[in-house]
């Protein structure tokens, strides 16, 4: 694969010769010399120098073409930051919606406007919020690592937005009638768990992971969760937490 080359660009700012070039997805600047005791050409010599030393180090993986930079630049990569339950939502996104996408095509020559088109695609096909959401970041995190490795001088999708068209969350609220009805229909443990969730605002996979141990006094630690049949920490960070239990609630837990 080609790797991100460049010759950097020369000019003159009042009495100087200045060379520019990118470096780590920013633009540098350097006196090279005064006009009047430098020629152009000893210049452009001064400049090559420099940026052959940039050249050399980047990209770090050579590896420009989009198809294969996500497959074996950007995903090997942030394996390791996702979580079990995260990364098996975004492997499924990428391998159906992302991969797929501009065959054969250089990181260098797919602009903002065909990014954003296929936005307002999704958004069109009656793809969710969360979904053309989710695939704005993968964009901006796909170029920002490709801006870091060398390939692009800058972050093609660091604009992109979600259409105003796209399909938005239905988020309905059970009624205080509604709760009643369902605590009653319920056996005692079904009826225990859908308070703890309705009552405390603890997610499903946090409640089937709740051991004895867990239980302080009026309030519930929360140090892990079941996602798909694995104890895992909190999805998270700010998910790990005390809970506030109510004295009903308590009373209904020990007996």
């Amino acid at each position: 694969m080609r790797r991100g080359y460049q010759k950097g660009s020369l000019k003159i700012h009042r009495t100087n010769w200045v060379g520019q070039w990118w470096e780590n997805g920013h633009r540098r600047n350097r006196v090279l010399g005064p006009v009047a005791k430098m020629t152009k050409s000893k210049a452009r010599s001064e400049l090559a120098a420099i940026v052959l030393g940039v050249n050399n180090q980047s990209p770090s993986s050579g590896i420009s073409d989009f198809q294969e930079f996500v497959k074996q630049v950007f995903l090997p990569y942030y394996r390791r930051k996702w979580k079990h339950s995260t990364r098996m939502t975004n492997e499924d996104r990428f391998k159906n919606h992302l991969i797929p996408l501009f065959p054969g095509r250089d990181l260098m020559g797919i602009n903002r406007d065909e990014l954003q088109r296929i936005l307002d695609e999704k958004a069109a096909e009656g793809y969710s919020f969360s979904l053309v959401g989710h695939l704005r970041w993968d964009f901006k995190q796909i170029f920002h690592m490709a801006v870091s490795e060398g390939i692009v001088p800058r972050n093609t999708a660091s604009l992109l937005f979600v259409p105003k068209q796209v399909q938005q969350p239905v988020r309905r609220v059970m009624t205080f009638e509604e709760v009643r009805r369902l605590f009653d229909v319920l056996e005692q443990r079904e009826r225990l768990i859908v308070k703890i969730a309705v009552l405390s605002g603890m997610r499903p996979g946090e409640i089937f992971a709740l051991t004895w141990d867990r239980l302080q006094g009026h309030y519930a630690e929360i140090r892990q969760r079941i996602y798909k049949g694995h104890l895992d920490t909190p999805k998270t960070v700010k998910s790990v937490r005390e809970v506030a239990l109510s004295k009903g609630l308590i009373a209904e837990i020990e007996g």
